[in-house]
């Protein structure tokens, strides 16, 4: 689940280029694009991905969609006069909007993409792409936590059988692009483009679901595994996390679920064994469950541009044990629950700060927020100068919980275990407390701060301390018992946030553009329309892009899916009972993912 759920709730609870045209080669592919478009999280690789050459299967060969994989480091948007538009009226100059952006120039890619708007309108290319979703649905390729890889749990076979399914369902794509798979069931497609110096696009999505728990088979309108379609919505496990995703890209891992080890870390690896470090122009995976909505009267789109970091600290607290007839003032039990108690606490200061994530959408809910309370427009614009209207500020949105925890170290006491018996007394006994870390913070701190703030009861129990593999008390010295401070599964950092401002951001500018673009071209509407406002967001939890860092400097996490037709960003069942997406937003998402291929094939600075 992604912040924006909440993140959406914060304030109202209380948020041409001149580059010369590359081959002219006329296009044929529009059915081709359909059906990548309509295929699964592919890595599109069309800019650099593999080395020149024409590709394959049709006289289509974009110049930069070597693999689908676009470059974009030198991407600049095709807007009037080759410079982005920025509005600022009033508070406006607070959150710059860039010009809607589809393929103008006149070249194939202009011409495909009008094409495509043709077939995509069709009642017989959208039944299609009903069917390839639910197909996808009906593989129920559920993922557990700590499973053994491929060949020793036999649950993973059924990723094969998806893989019969994405071969039948899209022949020219498997014909077409090169499949690598990686440790058995990762995907990896290259679709390879005519100019070697573009870097690609990598568009990566996972194949796995959260398992069904039994128990709720029966409270599922319709079944879990069905791809149920009831003229409106598509039913079943996957729909919305993340096979809408799957069947519109091209890099897939298939234990997104349970942490990635065996899918997206591997494809991780190989990619950049292939490609190397820095090699792609940019990256998009799975976002926000709600990819865009209404907040202030605005719609507004959020990318993910950041990630926080996180690990589980487990405390092991051990004692002398004996008969509870004659207990101790203090059970080992009991000396964790005060250590529990101590973190508990003193819990990581929140701080809103003007370069912070949350920070950024504030502004942007202030400057395009149609609907904003007047004197919460002015409170976030005086902010940008003032530190008392930010500390004012911080008073305001931080009534709001889920906005607090987007600003700071989060603490959670999740698993606690000690004890045999009732009538013995515990000899072990342990708790885990698991951490988001800022991503202003890093695992260091955390570790270091939790030493610190138990270490004063460690002594008042008379115990030693070992914090992370470091004696903290004299080794020399008699304890009545021990505590151990570890990381539990393995800790992340928070992952690099991805510039949306100056020089460095022609991604974001482009993809910005794109979902602009794409918002009016879906609906009919004049590009000069302000339909839709892009802000900067941040998911809760952690994607697979965890693995890529070290191939891109832009990473997005936007899936493009409008959850203004539904009536929560809960109301999908993400890893839930009932979980559906409304057709209308799959249609719009294939939309986004067939206009940002070909924005990026005709950008000149990325």
């Amino acid at each position: 689940m992604s912040l924006h759920e909440k993140e959406t709730q914060i304030l109202p609870s209380y948020a041409s280029s001149n580059e010369q045209p590359g081959s002219s080669r006329k296009s044929c592919i529009f059915g081709r694009l359909a059906v990548l478009v309509g295929l699964t999280w592919v890595l599109l690789t069309a800019r650099y991905f593999a080395g020149p050459g024409p590709f394959p299967v049709s006289d289509y060969v974009p110049e930069r969609v070597r693999g689908c994989a676009h470059r974009v480091l030198d991407y600049v948007p095709s807007f009037p006069g080759g410079k982005p538009h920025v509005h600022h009226h009033g508070s406006e100059g607070l959150c710059q909007q860039y010009d809607a952006l589809v393929p103008s120039k006149k070249t194939e890619n202009k011409d495909l993409w009008e094409q495509l708007g043709q077939t995509y309108r069709t009642e017989d290319w959208k039944a299609r792409a009903r069917e390839w979703l639910a197909g996808a649905v009906r593989v129920p390729t559920e993922s557990y936590d700590n499973m053994s890889g491929p060949g020793e749990d036999h649950r993973w076979e059924t990723f094969g059988e998806l893989h019969e399914y994405l071969e039948s369902a899209f022949p020219l794509v498997h014909s077409t692009l090169s499949l690598t798979k990686v440790n058995t069931y990762a995907l990896l497609y290259e679709w390879t483009g005519t100019n070697a110096s573009l870097k690609p696009l990598l568009l990566a999505a996972h194949q796995d679901v959260v398992p069904v728990e039994p128990k709720t088979a029966n409270e599922w309108t319709h079944p879990p595994y069905s791809g149920h379609f009831d003229g409106t919505h598509i039913w079943g496990r996957g729909t919305s996390d993340d096979k809408s995703g799957l069947i519109v890209v091209l890099a897939f891992g298939y234990d997104e679920e349970a942490r990635g080890h065996h899918g997206a870390k591997q494809l991780g690896i190989k990619m950049e064994e292939v490609y190397g470090q820095g090699a792609f122009a940019f990256i998009v995976d799975e976002g926000a469950p709600e990819g865009f909505s209404d907040i202030y009267g605005t719609s507004f789109a959020l990318p993910g541009i950041a990630e926080k970091g996180g690990i589980d600290v487990r405390i092991d607290v051990a004692s002398p044990g004996g008969h509870s007839s004659v207990p101790p003032p203090h059970t080992t039990i009991g000396m964790l629950s005060k250590l529990v108690v101590e973190i508990e606490d003193h819990p990581y200061e929140a701080e809103l700060t003007r370069d912070s994530v949350l920070y950024s959408l504030l502004q942007c809910h202030a400057a395009h927020g149609s609907s904003i309370e007047p004197r919460l427009r002015r409170l976030i614009h005086r902010s940008s100068h003032s530190n008392h209207a930010l500390h004012k500020l911080q008073e305001v949105v931080f009534e709001e919980p889920t906005s607090k925890a987007l600003a700071g170290t989060t603490t959670a006491v999740d698993l606690v275990s000690g004890g045999v018996k009732t009538n013995a007394l515990p000899e072990q006994a342990y708790a885990v407390v698991n951490h988001r870390i800022d991503t202003k913070s890093s695992v260091e701190e955390v570790t270091r701060r939790d030493t610190h703030t138990i270490k004063k009861w460690v002594e008042k129990f008379n115990l030693s301390l070992n914090a992370f593999g470091e004696e903290v008390t004299d080794s020399s010295k008699a304890y009545y018992g021990s505590v151990v401070l570890s990381d539990a599964f393995g800790n992340l950092a928070p992952a690099p946030v991805t510039p949306t401002s100056g020089d460095e951001a022609k991604p974001y500018e482009l993809l910005s553009g794109t979902i602009r673009g794409t918002f009016a071209a879906f609906r009919g509407q004049s590009l000069e329309e302000r339909g839709i406002a892009v802000a900067p967001g941040m998911p809760s939890g952690n994607t697979d892009t965890r693995y890529y860092w070290g191939l891109s400097d832009h990473i997005f996490r936007y899936n493009h899916q409008n959850m203004k037709l539904s009536k929560s960003p809960l109301a999908n069942g993400i890893h839930t009972v009932n979980e559906k997406i409304e057709v209308e937003a799959l249609y719009e998402m294939i939309w986004f993912f067939s206009a940002l291929i070909l924005n990026t094939d005709e950008a000149t600075s990325v």
